[in-house]
């Protein structure tokens, strides 16, 4: 998954927050719901034309189509991605990828592509200004429904609207790779105002991360796959491995709503809290409610177990205050029994690469995933618009800027050059189809990846698997949530926040300030006191009047 800075990622859920009030003056609510409706009414015709078109598309030979397009004048294609510029030895190695990439960029379509930065700090104030200037300085667009308002940015005009007949002319590979029912999801008024990333395989769903070779120690042969599993996971570490912490937690993390996850068919909405406290179920995704306030037994029950847990030894007693924790890097290299985040992050850890030590000293090492939702196959795949590629309502070359993407998405040079880099410099592709990296790679200044920061369009079937990685384990994973997951179901709802985001945000201090005590079991007197306690501060704090104006938006849009 890419590695957005830690420190945007912390405070990117206020500022959507706010970013989603001041982009909710007009009504984005009411213009929400004629959209919706406007795309139902217009859905089936649609999804026929457009299969029609997609199948003209001759997969072996795309492009031929271009060879009618006049692109007699070379053009400058500017692609706006977040990230700090690159600088010093990092930026002579991006542009020398770049003079190669522009050299196929101008010989098939006579364009050459330039990246213009939208740096981490107040990246998010900085991206939407830069966007509103429409003065032609950009023509494609990174962009994502849940952390760089792409849909308010849609409705306030900053992006082409995108006909079917441009996209499948101009970018045929991807207009036919799309299915209809995944361009109906980018529509905003009926019209596709942006190309999702949809294949893709990334998962950021989070579970437990944990040390397989001591579970089946501990006689849990299949591993890890309940909460009672993990609770009898901790008692045998405690006692067979005495000086390991288990989990050397810091005190902010809340896998409560892993606990809701894996005990209920909970579907949150994405971006309102941190603690994801709104949503729907997978038997009635558009009745709205809050969990906290239902699931009273099942949250007893969880602060029992963390109590149990506390009791155990399960994280140091300072866990509130252990503020220089740092458990994943001690998980490399043994010292602790679990990490608790997601799918992308175990990747990494169960793979022998040269930070995971623990495959070193330990030969008989492994590293297991029980995942939040597991016991009740309650698991939402990454929404496809979490990754899109706008094109700039001011570009002066729209035409030639679909023409660009659909290279960069499609073509195996300019993917790979876009991607990697310069095969050789960058990385190697290995007997096996691998990719490694060559002798004396700097990963400061050669990380090509990590400089065009590409978020928009990558796609599997070019990409080139990473050699250090343990494919077995994770083809394993991935097969299994496919057999169970289910789309993202919210991800053409933008909330209008103008008159509960206050109330959102005294909710949200509520579960944390609340969540910190039960998560760690650091709460004083009963467990059915203290939950007690908690719902009645939500309520207090406007629970019931978000949830009631949530469901009032879900009604206008969905039903």
């Amino acid at each position: 998954y890419f590695m957005k800075k830690k420190a945007f990622a912390l405070i990117l859920t206020a500022s959507m927050i706010a970013g989603l009030a001041a982009c909710g003056n007009s009504g984005s609510s009411n213009s929400s719901s004629s959209s919706a409706k406007s795309d139902a009414k217009t859905e089936e015709s649609k999804t026929e034309g457009s299969e029609s078109t997609a199948a003209s598309i001759d997969p072996n030979d795309p492009w031929a189509g271009w060879s009618d397009i006049d692109t007699s004048e070379h053009v400058k294609i500017t692609y706006m991605t977040t990230g700090d510029k690159p600088s010093g030895e990092a930026a002579e190695n991006l542009q020398a990828m770049m003079d190669q990439l522009n050299a196929v960029l101008t010989e098939k379509v006579n364009a050459e592509l330039d990246i213009y930065y939208i740096g981490w700090t107040d990246c998010l104030s900085n991206y939407n200004l830069t966007l509103a200037q429409m003065d032609g300085t950009v023509d494609l667009v990174g962009s994502s429904s849940d952390w760089l308002d792409a849909w308010p940015n849609t409705k306030n005009g900053a992006f082409l609207e995108l006909s079917e007949d441009m996209l499948a002319k101009y970018a045929p590979a991807t207009y036919a790779s799309v299915s209809p029912e995944h361009w109906d999801l980018c529509r905003y008024n009926g019209n596709i105002s942006f190309i999702p990333e949809d294949n893709y395989a990334q998962w950021t769903n989070h579970g437990w991360i944990y040390r397989m070779d001591w579970a089946k120690e501990a006689g849990l042969s299949n591993g890890v796959h309940s909460w009672e599993d993990l609770t009898e996971y901790f008692k045998y570490v405690k006692q067979a491995y005495p000086d390991v912490i288990p989990w050397d937690a810091d005190g902010t993390a809340y896998p409560v709503g892993g606990w809701l996850q894996s005990h209920t068919d909970y579907v949150s909405i994405d971006g309102l809290s941190t603690g994801a406290m709104w949503g729907g179920t997978k038997e009635d995704l558009y009745t709205v409610y809050c969990p906290y306030m239902t699931e009273t037994d099942l949250l007893v029950e969880y602060a029992k177990l963390m109590k149990e847990w506390d009791e155990i030894g399960v994280w140091k007693t300072d866990v509130l205050n252990n503020t220089t924790a740092t458990n994943r890097d001690d998980y490399r290299v043994g010292k602790v029994a679990v990490e608790q985040h997601h799918t992308q992050t175990w990747t990494d850890l169960v793979s022998h690469t040269a930070s995971n030590t623990i495959y070193d000293t330990d030969p008989d090492a492994e590293t297991g995933f029980f995942w939040f939702g597991e016991e009740q196959k309650n698991l939402v795949a990454m929404s496809i618009t979490h990754g899109v590629m706008a094109v700039s309502a001011a570009s002066e070359n729209p035409e030639r800027a679909l023409m660009v993407y659909d290279l960069l998405r499609n073509d195996p040079e300019c993917y790979k050059l876009l991607c990697y880099g310069i095969e050789g410099v960058s990385y190697e592709v290995n007997s096996e189809g691998l990719r490694t990296i060559p002798e004396g790679y700097n990963p400061d200044t050669q990380n090509i990846n990590g400089m065009t920061n590409y978020w928009w369009g990558r796609n599997d079937d070019i990409e080139i698997k990473d050699a250090t990685k343990n494919w077995d384990a994770i083809d394993a994973l991935y097969a299994e949530y496919d057999k169970v997951k289910i789309d993202y179901p919210y991800g053409q709802f933008v909330p209008d926040v103008d008159d509960i985001g206050a109330k959102i945000n005294n909710c949200q201090e509520v579960y944390t300030n609340y969540m910190k005590q039960i998560c760690y079991g650091k709460y004083n007197g009963t467990a059915e006191d203290f939950v007690a306690e908690f719902q009645a501060a939500l309520q207090k704090a406007g629970v019931d009047d978000v949830t009631a104006e949530l469901q009032r938006q879900f009604d206008a849009l969905y039903k």
